[in-house]
C-alpha cells in the first residue's frame, strides 16, 4: 500500500469516527437547539469530510457527492447564535433579558362536521399508519391541525375556521417560563403576567374578511372619495 492510499484510508476512518460522534451528540441533545456538542461534532465531521475530500481530488481526480467548505475552529464559537467569546473567555451580557411574547387568536367554526374532516385528514396526511381514536370536538381538532403544522398558528389557516380579533403582547420578565411548576390543565397560569413583568406593547390582530367590502361607499365612475368620504367629481 503506497503512502497516498494510506492517508486517504486514514482520512476515511477520521470521517466515520466524526460521523459517530456527530451522531452521539445529536441523540444526547434529543432536539436541543443550539447544543454546543452537536455544533462542535458538526464542525469536526465536516472539516473531516473536507480534507477526505481534497485528498481523494489530489490522489485520483475523485471527488465525494459532499459539498463542504473547511470552518475555521477558531471562529466556532458564536456562528450559531451562542455566547461569543474574547481570548477563550465567555463574554455575557452584564444585563441579560428574558423576553415574553403572549398571544391569542379566536375563530369562529362555521361548519363543525368540515373541522372535524380537515383535522382528520391532517393527520392522516403527517402519520398515514398512526391510528388513533376519531376527532369528535372542535377542540380537538384544532390540536389535532397544531400538530400536524408542528405548533404553528399558520396551521389554522384553513376555510374551516373563520379568524376574528387576536393580540401579541410583549413584555420583558424577570424569570422564564417553568412550566413543572403548573398543573397540565391550567389554562391560566403559564398566560398569567407576574407583578415585576414589564408590557412592552400590545399588537392587535383585525381580520380583513370579504364582508368587509359590503362596508365600503360604492363611488361611481369618475369619482374619487375625499377625506370625508365624500364624492366628488375626479381630475
Amino acid at each position: 500500500m503506497t503512502e497516498e492510499h494510506a492517508s486517504l484510508d486514514a482520512a476515511l476512518e477520521e470521517v466515520i469516527a466524526a460521523a459517530r460522534s456527530h451522531l452521539t451528540a445529536v441523540k444526547a441533545a434529543d432536539g436541543r437547539v443550539d447544543d454546543d456538542d452537536v455544533w462542535q461534532a458538526y464542525v469536526t465531521l465536516n472539516n473531516n469530510s473536507y480534507a477526505y475530500d481534497e485528498l481523494l481530488l489530489e490522489a485520483f481526480g475523485e471527488v465525494t457527492p459532499w459539498d463542504v467548505e473547511s470552518i475555521d475552529p477558531d471562529e466556532v464559537e458564536g456562528q450559531l447564535g451562542g455566547i461569543p467569546t474574547v481570548d477563550g473567555v465567555e463574554v455575557r451580557d452584564a444585563h441579560p433579558h428574558v423576553i415574553s411574547v403572549r398571544q391569542r387568536r379566536d375563530y369562529r367554526v362555521p361548519s363543525v362536521m368540515a373541522l372535524v374532516r380537515r383535522a382528520e385528514e391532517a393527520r392522516t396526511e403527517v402519520n398515514p399508519e398512526e391510528i388513533g381514536g376519531p376527532v369528535e370536538t372542535v377542540g380537538e381538532a384544532v390540536l389535532e391541525l397544531l400538530q400536524a403544522g408542528d405548533g404553528s398558528l399558520s396551521a389554522l389557516d384553513v376555510p374551516e375556521l373563520e379568524p376574528l380579533d387576536g393580540v401579541v403582547m410583549v413584555s420583558e420578565v424577570t424569570t422564564a417560563l417553568d412550566l413543572e411548576v403548573f398543573e397540565e390543565h391550567d389554562s391560566h397560569g403559564p398566560f398569567r403576567p407576574a407583578g415585576e413583568d414589564r408590557l412592552v406593547g400590545r399588537l392587535d390582530e383585525h381580520p380583513f374578511l370579504p364582508s368587509d367590502l359590503d362596508d365600503e361607499v360604492d363611488v361611481e365612475d369618475g369619482e374619487v372619495e375625499d377625506e370625508d368620504g365624500e364624492a366628488r367629481p375626479g381630475a
